[in-house]
């Protein structure tokens, strides 16, 4: 049974992922990727989700794994991380239009790649699962993950089966007006990762002093 701060993780993770996702934008560059074959876009819609589902599940059942291979610890993937959602966010906020993938591609199926990874699965999203499961400290924080990751892709490819309507009623300046609030929420939770890391390090060298 999930215990409170089991759901205080659940809803650090839910809204870190979604934050650095943001499938707002993410539908607008969906319709303008499958503009040229919108009767295929409730298709390459579930086959991204479904990619970016299994890559971001991919990393959560690995992380652990990939930190001991390259004998990385938690406090400095955090603040890594860190640095990287916050320039990410910061990249966001001074951008005057939201950001673009290229809009032309020699693939004929784009759901893959570049939908499925870099746009909903990207580097942003990895790390940030990475990172969660390094704090997951027990079942109930795992669940959480997982039950986070379960809603974004799930939420991700709703808004993207929705995305041409959306596009149309938000307009240019909604699309920027969103990209800017996840834009600083991406910048203030990886300000966290950082202050988390940097906690970690300076409580390890007072107790090592101490010792």
């Amino acid at each position: 049974m999930f215990s409170a701060a089991d759901t205080k993780f659940a809803v650090l993770a839910f809204s870190s992922l979604f934050s650095v996702i943001n499938p707002i934008e993410a539908a607008s560059l969906f319709v303008v990727m499958t503009a040229r074959a919108p009767e295929q876009r409730r298709r390459w819609a579930l086959r991204a989700s479904s990619a970016a589902a299994m890559i971001l599940v991919l990393f959560a059942l690995t992380g652990g794994a990939i930190f001991a291979f390259f004998g990385i610890t938690l406090p400095a993937f955090q603040i890594a991380g860190g640095i990287l959602f916050t320039s990410m966010g910061l990249a966001t906020l001074k951008a005057d239009e939201p950001s673009h993938l290229p809009a032309t591609s020699s693939r004929s199926d784009p759901s893959i790649v570049p939908l499925g990874m870099p746009l909903i699965a990207g580097p942003g999203a990895i790390s940030t699962v990475m990172v969660l499961v390094g704090q997951a400290r027990d079942g109930g924080h795992r669940l959480g993950l997982a039950a986070a990751i379960a809603i974004n892709v799930a939420l991700t490819l709703l808004i993207l089966l929705a995305a041409p309507a959306i596009v149309a009623r938000i307009g240019d300046t909604g699309q920027r007006v969103v990209s800017k609030v996840m834009g600083l929420i991406t910048a203030v939770i990886g300000v966290q990762f950082v202050l988390n890391g940097v906690e970690a390090v300076a409580l390890g060298i007072l107790r090592a002093g101490r010792a």
